[in-house]
């Protein structure tokens, strides 16, 4: 059985069938890559140890609410579905995260996931851009 992992796609009907916290869990995957290979872009010479620091800063369960509450505007009307069925799945809620915040970063992750699931890659980045742009002006404000 030979299967091409790295080219799979789903149709969105496929995609749209998955439970949403299916959808989270490999949208948590791919924006934390996404902010890995960011991170690394901006400090090659930088330690792991920091790396990491930084990584988590941006992915943590409040980052990803903020992001998501800095881009909903932009969502086209299939990822503001997706993003309120991430937002409404039950999950288990993390110690360091508020119930409204991992909710929120739930249905983030969701529209991540769906959107690389059905090969929407350069909506993807551009969401991706946003929130990297949204955040630079947060920080030189």
């Amino acid at each position: 059985m030979n299967l091409d992992i790295i080219n799979k796609k789903f149709t969105k009907e496929e995609a749209r069938a998955l439970s949403p916290l299916v959808l989270a869990f490999v949208g948590d995957a791919v924006y934390e890559v996404l902010v890995r290979i960011y991170l690394v872009d901006l400090n090659k010479d930088m330690c792991v140890n920091k790396l990491h620091k930084k990584a988590v800063d941006f992915v943590k369960a409040n980052s990803q609410s903020e992001a998501i509450r800095n881009i909903q505007q932009y969502l086209t009307e299939d990822e503001i579905a997706i993003y309120k069925r991430g937002r409404n799945a039950k999950g288990r809620i993390p110690k360091s995260a508020t119930v409204q915040d991992y909710r929120m970063a739930t249905g983030f992750e969701a529209v991540v996931g769906f959107l690389y699931l059905t090969d929407q890659k350069e909506r993807l980045s551009n969401i991706f851009n946003t929130i990297l742009k949204m955040q630079n002006d947060n920080t030189t404000n």
